[in-house]
């Protein structure tokens, strides 16, 4: 009986730090980021608007994480910014003048 507490205990523990839930100071942005370069661009574009603590892109999963100050800026802000650098964010499709401007590697179909 105790072991099966325990194991209970420990499974409903991993579940919930295994999973990655939006809060309301941090967002999880699916993207269309390729390469390094891509990082540094979507980093770039989420670090400069005002509000944002601090935002990280993983390449292999191709989310960006952003710890930001929802009185200062919102999710959709946030995504618009991703956007506006010509990558795509969530559901909002990239700016394609924006897209235009990355290189060939970048933009869709180019690797």
């Amino acid at each position: 009986m105790k072991n099966s507490i325990l194991i209970a205990f420990f499974f409903m523990v991993s579940l919930t730090f295994g999973q990655k839930k939006q809060t309301k100071d941090t967002a999880y942005i699916i993207t269309s980021a390729k390469c390094g370069d891509c990082i540094d661009r979507i980093e770039s574009a989420l670090n400069f608007q005002r509000g944002v603590k601090y935002a990280e892109l993983n390449l292999e999963s191709k989310v960006a994480t952003c710890i930001f100050k929802p009185a200062k800026v919102s999710i959709e802000k946030l995504r618009t910014a991703i956007a506006a650098a010509g990558y795509d964010a969530d559901a909002v499709k990239a700016d394609p003048k924006a897209q235009e401007q990355l290189p060939k590697c970048c933009q869709p179909n180019g690797h």
